[in-house]
């Protein structure tokens, strides 16, 4: 592992933890050059499945993506990196563990705005007028009303996430 600092390949693990989750195990390390500490985080590898775009192309499933948008859609809301990482984590392992080989983007994106509505109707809205790609300020008030009368539509296969 190279020290962030001075980039020496040389270090000492100092501590190790595993998440609650136990899927995650950060490791506090030492270099053993300029005596500077750093964190690092590990996960498993794991084969996840591919994403369907709207055009058709197929892309792996990168759990990046996922949080970059929603990182956009939370920014200045009083939502906590704790809450924003695991809302993620959540998601990346409800499609790990249904096993499927591929995945439709919009069923990503519509598994995303039900997770955002439980943890922010703000950032839902604003992720929502993005991934639907509102024409107009018509189309952006009626999905305010929609989700002030019953909530986001989701996939079936959602509502047990």
């Amino acid at each position: 592992m190279k020290c962030p600092f001075c980039n020496h390949l040389e270090n000492r693990v100092i501590d190790s933890r595993l998440s609650k989750d136990g899927d995650i195990t950060r490791r506090r390390r030492e270099c053993v050059q300029c005596d500077k500490r750093y964190t690092t985080y590990e996960r498993i590898e794991e084969i996840l499945p591919m994403v369907v775009k709207k055009d058709g192309r197929r892309e792996q499933f990168d759990r990046l993506k996922i949080k970059a948008g929603v990182q956009r859609a939370c920014e200045k809301r009083p939502v906590s990196v704790e809450k924003l990482d695991q809302l993620i984590s959540e998601i990346e392992r409800y499609y790990f563990d249904r096993g499927d080989r591929e995945i439709q983007s919009q069923d990503i994106g519509a598994t995303v705005m039900v997770k955002l509505k439980e943890l922010d109707e703000v950032a839902y809205v604003r992720f929502a007028s993005v991934y639907r790609e509102f024409k107009d300020i018509g189309e952006f008030m009626k999905e305010l009303k929609s989700l002030k009368d019953s909530g986001p539509k989701q996939p079936e296969a959602v509502a047990r996430l």
